[in-house]
């Protein structure tokens, strides 16, 4: 039996998790925790039974005491609750699937705690790399991607070594508004952006991808995952979705993974790493699909991923603004308060105006992020 905790239950990576729990009989949730949404949170503790449950927000977290009062569990709430969820002592590995930069500090503690990370967020290594990697490092613990093009990186590296790596091919679907101009761009609506063609993801990340940024944050994450330079991660456009990313060595010979656009093999691998279990789902059928087609990313209709590679080689604090600027730009456009195209004229603005700090601590990532908040907000009040 292995235990699991998981934060960020009840958004798209957390709900695909618990459906791998249903279907193997030798996971147990002991920990879970979300934002606010206590109906989904409910209706998971009366199905999962976990020991400990957080809601960060405190006024739901009080409602949801009430609703499952008959129920053996702990309600907690906040930062604190958060990382109770994440330390819990019966977890073995800690599946870290909220969006944003609350990840960070749950994320290390749950790493010094001497837990295993399945991590989701992405926004804990573009932000906090270097400390999390050190941490896991003198921790002895596994970092397992769940992302899919990180896991299909990670995949084929298996049995491999890493010092053979001649660079990283980094797959993008290239979004619902691949081969658009800006000047197309210019109308596109929130319905329009969260349409993508392959995946079926949270609002935030379709959004990301429809930019181009996810791919950008995926680039920054990837320089930490594998210890490798931004300069050996290389994007390639690939609109099948089929192969997910690929590794080419020292003597040009490339492997790549591939597979139908699934969330849940990676979430599964990561899980259960190194073992392969059976997952039902569709298989690639290679007759009927006919052709996998390979182009160039277009920096200059999507200059979102030429930023994340400056904000990456900067370094620094850069990567914290680069990523905060691009949650609350976000946010405002899925609000409909700013135009499409704003999102990465709000990014280019924030970078411009940011002094970068060497090697920030979290305090220091953490007051970053919100003076990037406090910019934005500022103009769009």
């Amino acid at each position: 039996m292995k235990n699991i905790a998981i934060l960020g239950s009840t958004g798209s990576i957390g709900t695909q998790t618990l459906e791998i729990v249903r279907g193997n009989d030798d996971l147990n949730v002991v920990s879970i925790a979300a934002g606010s949404n206590i109906i989904k949170l409910e209706e998971q503790i009366r199905e999962f039974q976990p020991k400990l449950v957080c809601v960060f927000d405190e006024k739901a977290a009080a409602q949801l005491k009430v609703a499952v009062a008959d129920c053996n569990v702990k309600v907690v709430s906040g930062m604190d609750g958060l990382i109770e969820a994440a330390t819990i002592s019966e977890a073995e590995i800690v599946v870290t699937a909220f969006v944003g930069m609350i990840g960070i500090r749950p994320t290390l503690e749950a790493i010094r705690a001497g837990k295993d990370i399945a991590l989701a967020n992405k926004e804990t290594l573009v932000t906090a790399g270097h400390l999390v990697m050190q941490a896991a490092k003198e921790q002895g613990v596994k970092i397992l991607p769940v992302d899919s093009e990180h896991s299909a990186i990670f995949q084929s590296l298996n049995g491999e070594n890493p010092k053979e790596i001649d660079k990283i091919l980094l797959t993008a679907s290239g979004g619902p508004f691949r081969g658009w101009t800006r000047e197309q761009m210019k109308k596109v609506q929130v319905e329009d952006a969260l349409k993508h063609p392959n995946w079926a993801m949270g609002q935030k990340i379709t959004i990301d991808s429809s930019t181009m940024v996810n791919k950008g944050l995926e680039v920054i994450e990837a320089k930490w995952l594998f210890d490798t330079e931004l300069s050996d991660i290389q994007v390639v456009v690939q609109p099948q979705s089929l192969i997910h990313s690929m590794v080419q060595f020292k003597d040009g010979g490339i492997i790549a993974q591939l597979g139908t656009p699934d969330m849940k093999l990676p979430i599964q691998y990561a899980l259960y790493y190194p073992e392969r279990r059976f997952l039902p789902g569709e298989r690639v059928d290679f007759a009927k699909i006919g052709q996998i087609t390979f182009e160039a990313p277009d920096l200059e209709n999507f200059p979102g991923l030429a930023l994340a590679y400056k904000a990456g080689k900067l370094g620094g604090s850069m990567p914290t603004v680069f990523n905060a600027a691009n949650e609350r730009a976000v946010a405002l456009f899925l609000g409909r308060k700013i135009p499409y195209l704003e999102i990465i004229d709000l990014i280019q603005e924030c970078m411009e105006n940011h002094t970068i700090i060497e090697h920030p601590s979290v305090a220091q990532i953490l007051e970053t992020e919100q003076s990037v908040y406090e910019m934005i907000d500022r103009k769009h009040r």
